[in-house]
């Protein structure tokens, strides 16, 4: 059998016949298989449109002045490039890094410049730069080099360690071609991207991908939502722009994921419609301003949710309340599940931060909880995020309850009693600390399997408050009746306060070999 060839008029005519037929049949979904699908075809060149917007990306250049007593911290000095073994390069740049050492043990040494390099892009044509704020973090001078190759003085408008953002300022001559920030949200993966950038100090370079994943948590910040991309991004891309097919900044090129330090095809953004935020924060005030709800929360598991008569596990759980913020004076409590805020879905807990960060401050926003088996809505108004969260309240009273013999829960593996002063300060629990102490817990018992310890102070018992062991009894006593499966209690230890669902279904029970 010979090869069957077509020229390429043929092959389009084949093209659009296979499409029409498609379009003609519209074959009804079959259950249990997924419907037919076409795919746009590839771009013929994405030349015109990096020509149109390589003039707005700028590469960026910052020194630090290392002296000897700052140039042994952790992490300073260059790294060793790597070189393929027995590279004649490889033992050139070992000879220098070991007179660099040499030096930095040296503390009559001069000082020494270090450079770093990323990218960036224009946003307004009077010279105002967004980069990545570890590109220019702890530097001495920053300088804007244009796709020309004029290079610019720059000076630091603000910038955001959260969310590893920054914001710069040339002066320039002459107005200076700029980019539009896109939606993101928009972006769907498997979309066509574009990167530009200043990767390892090349200078201006394009290199094009699909958007291959969306809401990527790296573990970061606190509000994580990553655009992942196949489109090559290396070293010195940081800051630099991912463009969607309209020429539109979706994302800012922050990090990559590689054992080798190059690109394998696992590049992260920061979505466009988080950094523009913060880009216009940057730029009015010199510091991010971010709502603040004033709460503590935690990842809402099938236990819990089961425990709460929560039908999925869902939202954010509230494991503690500042006294003094926005959340208590609009009536939230500990125990309650936020589903919604500010009529967006809280689908799980990492997600309610971002949202409330990006709410305008001082708005009255409305909030669903899940309370007392039912669904439940209030009115908060969004605070300013403080610079220091971190209030400590002391007591100089405590209630000293008198010392009784430990109260044992059967099948549970935990032994408990009230606080005496005795024991606060064998466990270091504060003098105002109230609830019920836990001495002791079984080992292979449902207690020690959620990590409970002696130690650690049970502060409700299914959102109620309690005060002796005779209470904690009587509230599990009556969830094992109503037929659940396990019960929640709010447990004080030495990491914080945490929700702990706890089984008390008669098979969970296991006695210690």
């Amino acid at each position: 059998m010979r090869p069957v060839t077509f020229r390429s008029a043929h092959l389009a005519k084949i093209r659009a016949v296979s499409l029409a037929v498609a379009t003609v049949l519209a074959l009804p979904a079959v259950p249990g298989f997924l419907p037919p699908a076409l795919a746009r075809p590839a771009p013929d060149s994405f030349a015109d449109l990096a020509a149109r917007l390589l003039p707005a990306v700028v590469n960026i250049s910052s020194s630090q002045t290392v002296t000897a007593q700052n140039g042994d911290r952790p992490g300073a000095g260059p790294e060793m490039p790597l070189f393929p073994p027995g590279s004649p390069f490889e033992q050139l740049f070992r000879d220098f890094m070991e007179r660099n050492h040499r030096n930095r043990d040296n503390p009559q040494a001069p000082p020494r410049k270090m450079q770093s390099l990323g990218s960036g892009f224009i946003i307004d044509p009077k010279g105002i730069v967004v980069t990545n704020n570890h590109v220019i973090d702890g530097a001495d001078e920053i300088s804007v080099t244009l796709q020309d190759g004029t290079t610019l003085k720059a000076t630091l408008i603000g910038r955001d360690t959260k969310t590893d953002l920054a914001v710069l300022k040339v002066v320039s001559e002459k107005p200076l071609p700029a980019l539009n920030f896109g939606d993101s949200d928009a972006s769907r993966v498997g979309d066509w991207v574009l990167a530009i950038g200043n990767p390892f100090g090349l200078g201006g370079t394009v290199t094009a991908g699909i958007v291959s994943a969306r809401g990527r948590d790296i573990q970061q910040g606190p509000y994580d939502n990553f655009i992942q991309t196949d489109a090559p991004i290396n070293r010195g891309n940081s800051g630099g722009p991912l463009f969607n097919m309209d020429g539109d900044v979706i994302g800012i090129n922050t990090a990559i994921y590689s054992p080798s330090g190059g690109s394998i095809g696992i590049g992260f953004s920061i979505p466009s419609n988080l950094a523009k935020t913060v880009v216009e924060q940057l730029r009015d005030f010199g510091h991010p301003r971010r709502g603040w709800l004033g709460v503590k929360i935690q990842q809402v598991t099938p236990d819990i949710a089961e425990s709460l008569g929560l039908k999925e596990p869902g939202g954010a759980l509230v494991a503690g309340v500042d006294a003094n913020g926005p959340a208590a004076k609009g009536n939230l409590h500990t125990g309650d599940i936020i589903l919604k805020f500010a009529d967006q879905d809280v689908k799980e807990m990492r997600n309610l931060p971002r949202i409330v960060a990006e709410t305008e401050i001082n708005k009255q926003v409305p909030v669903s909880v899940w309370r007392d088996g039912k669904q439940q809505s209030l009115e908060v108004t969004v605070g300013e995020l403080p610079d220091d969260q971190q209030t400590q309240t002391a007591s100089a009273s405590a209630d000293k309850p008198a010392p009784a013999k430990p109260l044992e829960l059967s099948g549970l593996g935990l032994q408990l009693a009230p606080i005496t002063q005795d024991q606060r300060d064998k466990y270091q629990i504060a003098q105002d600390q109230k609830g019920v102490l836990i001495t002791d817990v079984g080992q292979g018992t449902p207690a020690a399997d959620r990590g409970l310890k002696p130690g650690d102070v049970i502060v409700e018992v299914q959102q109620e408050e309690v005060a002796t062991p005779a209470e904690v009894q009587d509230r599990i006593e009556k969830v094992r009746k109503s037929g659940r499966a396990s019960v929640l209690l709010l447990v004080q230890s030495s990491d914080g306060l945490r929700w702990v669902p706890l089984s008390i279904k008669p098979d969970a029970t296991r006695q210690p070999g």
